[in-house]
């Protein structure tokens, strides 16, 4: 899987706990090509996260370089890293009987500009609820709180 050379080792750490909680993480499905602005997406009823590394590549101007210095190609690998997290906690929020871990009052204040629009779109298009949907942005940006959630919700 070639999203796994965007990671981080905590990136790894995420992708490692969630195969212990029986999750399946697989690259560039067909969802990928239905709708080309994603860069994730939770299966609930299949356990499932999918990367779209293409998408991800696609929307961050990915280039292959030929010394290939990931501080080149710093959006890809941001944008794929988010994508894992923000998955992964609608993996913890389905541990936590499908419900939201945090307190969701004042959540939507905490969520950077740039994000509402893809709330928009998570919540129209897909089936998450919005108060999942805004933990999952906030979240993203959060890989030791999702990694210590994993561990404490899903193992």
């Amino acid at each position: 899987m070639e999203f796994i050379i965007f990671l981080s080792k905590l990136d790894k750490e995420i992708l490692e706990l969630l195969g212990k909680a029986n999750y399946i993480v697989e690259e560039n499905k067909k969802e990928c090509l239905i709708n080309k602005e994603i860069k994730g997406l939770y299966n609930i009823k299949e356990n499932k996260i999918i990367i779209c590394t293409e998408n991800a590549k696609r929307k961050t101007n990915f280039k292959v370089l030929k010394h290939n210095s990931n501080k080149d190609n710093f959006k890809t690998e941001k944008a794929i890293r988010k994508a894992l997290r923000h998955e992964a906690t609608h993996v913890i929020q389905k541990c936590n009987g499908n419900k939201t871990v945090g307190e969701i009052k004042d959540l939507e204040t905490k969520l950077h500009k740039s994000k509402r629009r893809a709330l928009e779109i998570s919540t129209s298009k897909f089936a998450g609820s919005y108060a999942k949907e805004i933990e999952a942005y906030i979240l993203e940006d959060k890989p030791r709180k999702v990694k210590e959630m994993l561990k404490s919700y899903c193992l």
